[in-house]
């Protein structure tokens, strides 16, 4: 993705890029029932590669399946470009794992942004101390083969009832995360920037006694020439 894009998308809340994508009409971009393992104090951004779960079956997923280099998972783990978000699809199921912390090491490791899933992750308190951002439903100890079967690697896929596809950019905070479609990333960056400014002066506005009346939403022209002025010192 484009290297300014990624420095903008890491400055601004989801909770604006809900609005930013809400004004083009996208009003279910952000993943349901998800986050952060710890916060991080800071945000994840990154294009999507995902990795989708189907319900498992006895007779395909004893333990030894983990023996074998190509299963999915283990792909997906060893796989994921650098700067990319792993997005995992567990039907939004958390009573199994859909990865624990030495997985999500090696992710680390090898440069990966973040990881997402609608389900849980075993060994949660140790990922979260771990320096990658990590969102999941809620803790799970067992093991994935228990529900899951890791069946497809980088297609499309629904997780916390959104759509994801690969490339798609993923931006999470330390509330939750949301999928912003690859082809408008750059511009909704563009705008959420310049909605956090006008935000920041609002807030400052606020805290001073003002009212919200003709601030937010400025509809008062003389806010947004105030705007202009603390813009221009505080060089935003």
């Amino acid at each position: 993705m484009n290297e300014g894009t990624r420095e903008k998308l890491m400055g601004v809340s989801v909770a604006t890029l809900c609005s930013a994508l809400y004004k083009r009409g996208l009003r279910n971009q952000t993943i349901q029932d998800v986050r952060p393992v710890r916060a991080k104090g800071r945000n994840m951004v990154g294009p999507a590669f995902t990795l989708r779960y189907i319900p498992a079956r006895e007779d395909r997923n004893p333990m030894s399946v983990f023996r074998d280099p190509k299963h999915p998972q283990r792909v997906a783990i060893e796989t994921c470009p650098e700067g990319c978000v792993l997005v995992m699809d567990s039907r939004k199921d958390p009573r199994a794992a859909s990865a624990g912390d030495i997985l999500i090491t090696r992710l680390m490791m090898r440069g990966g942004a973040g990881v997402v899933t609608d389900g849980g992750f075993r060994d949660s308190m140790v990922i979260g101390e771990l320096d990658i951002p990590a969102y999941h439903n809620r803790p799970s100890s067992p093991t994935n083969l228990t529900l899951h079967e890791a069946i497809e690697l980088n297609g499309p896929i629904g997780c916390g009832d959104v759509a994801v596809f690969p490339g798609d950019v993923l931006v999470g905070d330390d509330d939750s995360v949301i999928v912003i479609p690859a082809a408008i990333a750059d511009e909704i960056a563009d705008e959420a920037v310049e909605m956090t400014a006008y935000e920041d002066f609002v807030v400052e506005r606020v805290k001073q006694g003002h009212t919200i009346t003709g601030l937010y939403p400025a509809t008062d022209e003389t806010n947004l020439t105030l705007f202009a002025e603390w813009r221009a010192q505080q060089k935003r």
